[in-house]
């Protein structure tokens, strides 16, 4: 029997009025998206009747501009927290994912533990959560994140899948036998346990990761499941792809047990043409001061005031302790291309870095095939540049294409997020003292 053909996963990456920087003053977005139940209610319920693997929410713990000049001119001031927004979507689907995006700066293992657990339970076992790390000095946080992840791990198996009996003739409720404390003392934090939530339905929520720095792939190598990455061109990504999938070996780990998902900023139009005049007439709105500060935002916050727009990016840099990735690739780009500071911060404000094309649905579909097949990507994360329009095209245009040349699903696969991803359930196993949690498959 031959086997199944591989099929990419995708997900709907959600930031409330889309991924375009200006994206909110046009007539295709909701502009009070960042407070509007119902919008999200809608994209999820539609996001799921076209079979996407998972919601992806990403976040900020608080607001990153302070130009007066600039803030009041983005849609970036107000948004949901992703844990209890995905709970309330969690409610109102049934098979699609829900990542969030919680820090391991700004928050302490048990509650990220605690709170995961019970959107696994509330879902069904459709939760993940993205591991990210903040802005602050770049070691150190890395250093944080790996403990903090193995902490979280084991605090999900405080219990044993059948810990708990519920006997009434004998008056238990659980076995204390299959209760476990981890009772961790690391560099950064010392936690006995156990979680006061039961196992979660996956054994543990899908581990979604972001860094692509060599601490980032590190951490990814030997921890995540899912890679959110931007990557401009098929032979940066192929690249990445082999880099860290050959990484994985020597944590104990199969290439498969991780999919990476680069970031796609999709403009789609019925002709060339008409993707082209959408794609420009969502440039046109892109106001100068917004532009240069998300431009320096991706540079590590260097001031760009005293520079002509029409004029090339400095030369020679600081490199920033914050996202060493984000930085050398925005730079990257512009010496390669020749980019004016007003050029470069044109392609930023797209997608913030990450790969952007417009196009018909099969120029779109041939773009997305080349990278899947060709060692790039084994799926991708759909950045829509407006909210609801530009996923309500991508869904209708570009995957009944992908469908027809076979390589995205018409049905889901399971109910678990780890069923639809193909990533196996990890089996029960006590957390080491050492604090070196490794993956056993149920």
């Amino acid at each position: 029997m031959n086997a199944p053909r591989r099929q990419m996963k995708l997900g709907a990456f959600v930031m409330a009025t889309g991924h375009h920087v200006a994206g909110w003053r046009h007539p295709g977005a909701q502009p009070d998206a960042g407070q509007n139940i119902a919008h999200y209610r809608q994209i999820a319920q539609a996001a799921e009747q076209a079979k996407f693997d998972a919601l992806f929410l990403a976040d900020g713990v608080a607001i990153r501009a302070h130009d007066p000049e600039t803030l009041h001119r983005t849609a970036r001031a107000a948004s949901f927290e992703p844990l209890t927004l995905l709970s309330a979507l969690s409610q109102v689907t049934e098979r699609i994912g829900l990542v969030a995006t919680v820090s391991t700066t700004y928050n302490e293992p048990y509650h990220v533990a605690r709170k995961f657990a019970s959107l696994d339970h509330l879902s069904h076992g459709r939760a993940a959560w993205n591991v990210v790390t903040s802005w602050s000095e770049h070691a150190a946080r890395y250093q944080r994140a790996e403990e903090f992840v193995d902490v979280v791990r084991g605090l999900w198996d405080s219990w044993e899948d059948d810990a708990f009996l519920y006997d009434r003739e004998e008056g238990l409720l659980f076995d204390p036998a299959k209760l476990h404390e981890i009772d961790h003392r690391g560099t950064h934090f010392s936690v006995k346990g156990p979680l006061n939530v039961a196992r979660p339905v996956q054994g543990h929520p899908v581990i979604v990761q972001a860094g692509s720095s060599e601490s980032g792939q590190e951490l990814a190598a030997r921890t995540a499941e899912v890679i959110f990455t931007a990557q401009q061109s098929l032979a940066d990504a192929q690249a990445f792809y082999t880099s860290l999938k050959s990484r994985m070996a020597r944590h104990g780990r199969h290439p498969d047990q991780l999919k990476i998902m680069p970031g796609v900023f999709p403009v789609v139009g019925r002709s060339h043409s008409e993707a082209q005049e959408k794609y420009e007439e969502l440039q046109s709105l892109i106001h100068p001061s917004v532009g240069v500060s998300m431009l320096q935002h991706h540079l590590g916050g260097i001031d760009l005031s005293g520079y002509p727009l029409d004029g090339p990016l400095p030369e020679n840099l600081r490199e920033p302790n914050g996202s060493k990735s984000r930085f050398h690739l925005v730079t990257a780009m512009a010496r390669r291309e020749g980019l004016t500071l007003r050029q470069l911060y044109l392609r930023v404000a797209t997608a913030r870095g990450h790969w952007s094309l417009y196009g018909t649905p099969e120029s779109i579909a041939d773009e997305l095939e080349a990278w899947f097949t060709q060692g790039g990507a084994d799926g991708f994360n759909i950045m829509p540049p407006t909210l609801p329009a530009g996923l309500d095209d991508f869904i209708a245009l570009v995957l009944p294409e992908l469908r027809r040349r076979g390589l995205f699903r018409s049905e889901y696969e399971g109910i678990t997020l780890r069923e639809n991803l193909g990533l196996a359930r990890p089996a029960f196993q006590p957390y080491r003292q050492d604090g070196r949690w490794q993956p056993k498959v149920a």
